[in-house]
C-alpha cells in the first residue's frame, strides 16, 4: 500500500491546490508573499507530514507525531485563510466556503485517523500482555 491510497492524504493533496489555485486567482498581487505565501506553505506542510509519518509507520508513535504535525498545519492554514477572509484580501466568499468546509473535514479525518491507530496500538499491546 501506498500513502496515496490514503484518503487523508488525497484529501490533504486537494486542499492544497485549491489553496494555491485561490492563492493565484484571488487574491491581490501584495499577498503573493505574505498570507498567501504562507497558507501556500501550511497547506503543503499538512500532506508533506502525513507522507513522512506514512514512512514512519512502522514506529507508530513516529508515525502520530508527523500526523499530528499535520493537523497542527491544517489548524494554521484554516488560520491564514480566516485571516484572508476577515481582511479583505480574500473577496470570493464561495471559495472561502468551499476551502474552509474542506479544511475543517480534513482535520475530523486526521483526528479519526490517529484514533484509529491509538486503538489498534492499544489493542496490540493489550494481546501482548495475555
Amino acid at each position: 500500500m501506498s500513502y496515496k491510497k490514503l484518503e487523508i492524504w488525497e484529501r490533504a493533496r486537494e486542499v492544497s491546490i485549491a489553496i494555491h489555485k485561490m492563492t493565484i486567482t484571488e487574491l491581490p498581487k501584495y499577498e503573493m508573499y505574505e498570507e498567501g505565501s504562507q497558507i501556500r506553505r501550511s497547506s503543503k506542510s499538512i500532506r508533506s507530514n502525513i507522507v513522512e509519518g506514512y514512512g514512519r509507520r512502522r514506529y507508530v508513535m513516529e508515525y502520530i507525531r508527523f500526523l499530528t504535525f499535520s493537523i497542527a498545519s491544517n489548524d494554521e492554514s484554516i488560520d491564514h485563510l480566516e485571516t484572508l477572509f476577515e481582511t479583505g484580501s480574500l473577496e470570493n466568499k464561495i471559495v472561502y466556503e468551499d476551502i474552509h468546509e474542506k479544511l475543517e473535514i480534513l482535520g475530523k479525518k486526521l483526528n479519526l485517523f490517529i484514533q484509529a491507530i491509538e486503538r489498534n496500538l492499544h489493542q496490540q499491546q493489550e494481546n501482548g500482555n495475555k
